[in-house]
């Protein structure tokens, strides 16, 4: 082979490497750009992913903030209504109260009668109370018995051959208690 023929064959095979390498560097930046296209894909699904769940913390968040709130109005509600159905109750009793403090005395109705009249009225206002009182769970601290100072105020120690030491002798004033809460002690005197 001659010189010329060995440059013709150079020239050829460097011709067909070049095209090989210009084949295989497309082949190799389309891949590149398949790859990026595909890593741009996968970014902007976890994108929407990302704001999707963001959207969801948004709504669940603000969702937990409404039912606070709302719960805490009703609870703000309830206790501003708490004594509504004891001051119903009591609105009988005031009335009661009004009609009797209206009697007069007049020539129809004589002065005994009419304390008759108003001691009886009294006495079904006081009914109405304690009927009250134990449709709301108030009722009397038990007396009988021992001195308890959970329940018991003694405002007197007195000698007593009666009763024991440490046993309620008289009472003053009653105590109440709402269910297992006491509202006043009963005032009392003991024995020595």
């Amino acid at each position: 082979m001659s010189k010329n023929e060995e440059e013709k064959v150079e020239i050829e095979v460097e011709e067909e490497i070049s095209t090989e390498e210009i084949a295989s560097n497309e082949n190799a930046e389309e891949e590149g750009i398949e790859e990026e296209v595909e890593v741009v894909d996968e970014v902007e699904t976890l994108k929407l992913k990302v704001a999707e769940l963001e959207d969801q913390y948004l709504r669940v968040n603000a969702e937990f903030e409404n039912m606070r709130k709302r719960l805490e109005k009703e609870k703000m509600s309830a206790v501003a209504y708490s004594n509504e159905l004891f001051a119903r109750d009591m609105l009988s009793i005031i009335d009661a109260l009004d009609s009797a403090s209206a009697l007069k005395e007049s020539e129809d109705i004589k002065s005994e009668e009419l304390f008759e009249k108003v001691k009886e009225g009294i006495d079904l206002t006081v009914d109405q109370f304690k009927k009250s009182f134990e449709k709301h769970g108030i009722e009397l601290v038990d007396i009988s018995g021992e001195f308890d100072p959970n329940f018991h105020e003694a405002v007197m120690q007195v000698e007593s051959e009666e009763k024991n030491s440490g046993e309620i002798l008289q009472v003053f004033q009653k105590g109440y208690k709402i269910k297992d809460r006491l509202l006043r002690p009963a005032m009392v005197s003991i024995v020595k």
